[in-house]
């Protein structure tokens, strides 16, 4: 079975996660990844993770969460010959992703324009805090800092002045799906315009308006700023409510649904029949629903509400849900078969998409700093004797 990205060659020099992964959707559709890390500074996700031993051989689980199936060049950017060597893999790629303080690579004489003459293909990736414009874009951040800036934060939490930023690092992983996605059509515009390439700029911010796009809509329209308001829903029958034994999400969320559980509930008097009437009995429902709930196990009320067509689940702990037989059914995740390999039973997210005719899978494990070095620069034309002076120079690992 082909790949959909079979024959495409990435240059990935984005560190720490939301550039690796955007590269890392790709590398697992088939496109050739080419990671390219500094060998005196390389990722810092290497040394992060839920294992410190791992994290001192500069292989945590931050890092091969999105490494699968990539080759490692470790080059010195900094000097002549590491520069160099990467315009020649430039020169052989289709894409090239980078997420550096906006104007780095330019400085470096690696920027869009001078990589646009020498090579008219290809798509360029610049992956950033704020985007390559604007008074903020020599800035840089993290998916925390951005996640305050945005406000994200301030509308997360219960609403008693402690704002909260996501569990998960969502603008992080947005941010690299975003930027798969915009390399994914800037390659499909180059097969429609015959093969002239273009640049893209990625932001995260820009990246976490488009996920809180309904409330900027409603802040816009009247000024109505979004309060953290915990796990509680303009609707009383959208929330979460504690069983006798553990919280219950409920999202009877359309009219249709909310009197398919009053129904259920054997309350029909509380059935409503639009919308504003259901914001202004909010109290009155939530305090009737506090009180049925609380009578059973969390358990019971997911199996009776989802029988009615009701969406509902109990809040269950990573360990059981990674469990569950319905993610065993997707192959979201798939396990590291490296016998001998210190990452061998490695299991990893893939794509949270299949499809018919393209397999997303991974073929490789992670890789160490500059594991294909030799191999990648013996491919651009470099003597063994050009190599061996290099990695003397300390200009490659």
């Amino acid at each position: 079975m082909s790949k959909v990205f079979d024959g495409i060659r990435v240059i990935d020099t984005t560190h720490v996660l939301a550039g690796p992964f955007a590269s890392y959707q790709m590398a697992v559709l088939g496109a050739e990844v080419i990671k390219v890390e500094s060998p005196h500074d390389p990722d810092q996700a290497r040394m992060q993770g839920s294992d410190r031993t791992l994290n001192d051989i500069g292989m945590g689980t931050a890092f091969m969460s999105q490494a699968s199936n990539k080759q490692t060049i470790a080059l010195d950017l900094k000097s002549k010959e590491g520069c160099e060597a990467l315009k020649k893999l430039i020169a052989s790629a289709d894409v090239f992703v980078e997420n550096y303080r906006p104007g780095a690579f330019d400085e470096l004489g690696l920027g869009y324009d001078a990589m646009a003459k020498l090579n008219p293909k290809l798509i360029y990736c610049s992956i950033s805090a704020f985007g390559t414009t604007g008074a903020r874009q020599h800035l840089t951040a993290y998916d925390n800092v951005i996640q305050a800036f945005s406000g994200m934060m301030a509308m997360t939490g219960q609403g008693d002045g402690r704002p909260l930023k996501s569990g998960a690092p969502v603008v992080d992983y947005a941010t690299g799906t975003t930027a798969a996605f915009a390399i994914s059509a800037a390659l499909y515009q180059r097969e429609r315009t015959g093969g002239k390439g273009q640049f893209i700029d990625v932001s995260m911010l820009d990246v976490a308006l488009i996920l809180s796009s309904s409330h900027i809509t409603g802040f816009m329209w009247n000024g109505k700023h979004p309060e953290a308001k915990g796990n509680v829903f303009p609707f009383a029958t959208i929330g979460c409510y504690e069983a006798s034994d553990a919280p219950l999400m409920i999202a009877a969320s359309n009219l249709v649904q909310q009197r398919r559980l009053w129904t259920a509930l054997g309350r029909e008097d509380m059935i409503k029949t639009n919308n504003n009437d259901r914001l202004d009995s909010h109290a009155e429902e939530a305090e009737i629903l506090t009180n049925i709930i609380g009578t059973m196990p969390a358990d019971y009320w997911e199996t009776f509400l989802q029988k009615r067509r009701i969406p509902a689940a109990r809040i269950r702990r990573m360990e059981e849900a990674l469990a569950d037989e319905q993610i065993a059914s997707r192959k979201v995740l798939h396990k590291h078969n490296v016998p001998g390999n210190r990452v061998d039973g490695l299991t990893v997210p893939v794509s949270a998409f299949s499809m018919s005719d393209s397999e997303s899978e991974i073929t490789s494990p992670p890789q160490a700093v500059g594991a294909q070095t030799d191999e990648i620069l013996a491919g651009l034309g470099y003597a063994a004797a050009e190599i061996q002076a290099m990695r003397a120079k300390g200009t490659i690992r």
